[in-house]
């Protein structure tokens, strides 16, 4: 019988011996094979050994073409979820130790030290180590590294005050993901599932009732001019709050998000859906009546819907079954927009057309979708808008906006998109205004330009996928870089920050070169200055004057 743990220990012990995988500059013509390194919270899954195996096997076919080829490997500690498992050791959650005891084989003893979150990064790191040994990947282990190296820190530290210098690094107020209870920002790497915490800006139209606003959320304030009534939930207990100085009724989702939008907010009391039924609310000098209907759900916006029926199909379809139910309601939808191709009520055109009878059909998100888009690229607004018409949809959104803005008619409300989303923690994520926060701007049209000049040069393959690399380069904003909790290197200018895992690890690969230098002992993180790193990477300064300088050998 063949024995195939032996063979696969002869070959190892070969290639360690004979320094194989060390690769040095020769005349051979060079390769470097990256791919991202893993974040040590728990052992290699299947998927690893997809990824790592196909790096290695492009490495090992180079090689076979003649090509001096560089595989190296590090590790990616910083962020915050490692944090949140060595909290909830710290906690005894069972669930999380048995995993380690059950899943994992962790000794207890090794268990007992998770409580310290870097025993956790180190312990997975060498487990993790110890399978690409075992599934014998051609790795330079020389350039090993993690990146809470102090070198690797003053890498991170040269590369931000790098961007700093050029603009690219802001403080202001911004939206971001958010952790209520670990309190600091969450990216797709902090959330269960890598989630991406993308959100939503709503606009909130104030309707008055009284002393009270009920305010309601939409993508569409263009729509204003068509509302024919409000939606509310009679099942729902909605909160009276005092919103900065004024009063609003809302769901307590809503008033519960509120409070992270820069936003005084008292809860004062609470009021049924049932007892708002049929009350009347003005807008814009017009009163709008306030109908019952199941489907608004208190975690979605405000939890009272604005209905535009002419223009939404959901909206059409639930007012035609709530007339079913109660004959003495009269009311016709108001059409606003003009579109090309279209009837003068779209909603009534598309649902017919599609054959949609009540609410719960799923052909309404295709009727929405088909609407939406049409008066979006093509539509107009019609004479009942005022001033407004002739304006083209897609310009009217933000006009409209400003001016509702103007007349104190109006809010913002930040929601995440595909919610709930959840911090590795467990708590569910929200979108906070968070003040004073350090950001890379990526806003930043030259810098846009020049990234989309620096793909133009780049082999992607397959080539089709390009114009998405540009296309998210467009739409990128500014990204929060920084927290104030977690593993990493903290902001040079600011040591109340960290930055954060993602803005870490952008060029990563680079500090390969140093890598090996620094484990061998040749570079010591308290001798190099960022003169060492602009000569290193940019060929800035004099190389005598350098060397001298940074204790670091010509």
């Amino acid at each position: 019988m063949i024995s195939w743990d032996s063979i696969e220990t002869k070959w190892r012990t070969k290639w360690n011996q004979s320094k194989e995988f060390e690769i040095e500059p020769d005349n051979r013509p060079k390769k470097f094979i990256t791919v991202a390194y893993p974040y040590p919270n728990s052992p290699q899954h299947i998927g690893h050994g997809r990824t790592y195996t196909l790096a290695d096997v492009h490495a090992r076919f180079l090689r076979m073409k003649g090509f001096n080829t560089l595989f190296p490997m590090g590790f990616h500690y910083t962020g915050t979820p490692i944090l949140g498992m060595a909290k909830r050791v710290q906690e005894g959650e069972r669930e999380l130790i048995e995993n380690f005891e059950k899943l994992y084989h962790v000794p207890p003893q090794t268990i007992k030290e998770f409580v310290e979150p870097v025993k956790i990064a180190d312990y997975f790191h060498e487990e993790i180590k110890h399978g690409m040994i075992e599934m014998g990947y051609s790795i330079d282990w020389r350039r090993e590294f993690t990146t809470i190296d102090p070198v690797y820190k003053k890498f991170i530290e040269w590369q931000f005050r790098k961007l700093k210098s050029l603009n690219f690094v802001i403080q202001g107020s911004h939206p971001v993901g958010w952790c209520p209870k670990d309190q600091n920002p969450v990216s797709q790497h902090d959330t269960l599932g890598d989630v991406e915490p993308d959100f939503t800006e709503y606009i909130l139209v104030k309707f008055r009732l009284d002393d009270m606003i009920i305010p309601t959320a939409t993508l569409r304030p263009e729509t204003i001019f068509g509302v024919t009534n409000l939606w509310i939930n009679p099942k729902i207990t909605y909160k009276k709050v005092r919103v900065n100085d004024e009063n609003w009724i809302v769901s307590p989702e809503c008033a519960y998000k509120l409070e992270f939008l820069n936003k005084s907010v008292e809860v004062i009391s609470e009021v049924s859906g049932a007892e708002l039924v049929g009350k009347t609310v003005s807008v814009l000098d017009k009163k709008i009546p306030m109908f019952p209907a199941s489907f608004v759900e208190s975690q979605t916006g405000t939890g009272i819907v604005m209905s535009v029926p002419a223009h939404a199909p959901f909206d059409y379809q639930a007012l035609i079954d709530y007339q079913k139910q109660n004959s003495a309601i009269n009311i016709k939808p108001i059409a606003i927009i003009k579109t090309e191709g279209l009837g003068e009520i779209p909603a009534k055109e598309i649902v017919e057309k599609l054959g949609i009878t009540n609410q719960e059909d799923s052909k309404l998100d295709e009727a929405t979708n088909e609407v939406y888009s049409k008066e979006f690229y093509s539509g107009v607004l019609r004479e009942n808008t005022g001033k407004f018409a002739g304006l083209k949809v897609s310009e009217a959104k933000d006009t409209i906006k400003t001016w509702l803005s103007e007349l104190k008619n109006s809010d913002i409300l930040l929601e995440l998109n595909d919610g709930p989303i959840r911090c590795r923690c467990g708590a569910e994520c929200v979108v906070k205004l968070l003040n004073n926060q350090w950001f890379l701007n990526y806003l930043d049209k030259d810098w846009k330009n020049k990234t989309n000049q620096c793909f133009d040069k780049m082999s992607i393959l397959p080539n089709e996928i390009r114009t998405e690399f540009n296309y998210v380069v467009g739409w990128l904003r500014q990204r929060a870089c920084a927290r104030q909790h977690g593993l990493g290197t903290k902001l040079p200018w600011d040591q109340n920050w960290i930055v954060e895992s993602l803005s870490d690890s952008v060029i990563y690969m680079a500090y390969y070169v140093l890598a090996k230098y620094v484990n061998s002992s040749q570079l010591k993180a308290d001798s190099l200055s960022d003169e060492f790193f602009e000569f290193v990477f940019y060929g800035i300064g004099e190389l005598k004057q350098i060397s001298i300088k940074c204790n670091v050998p010509e």
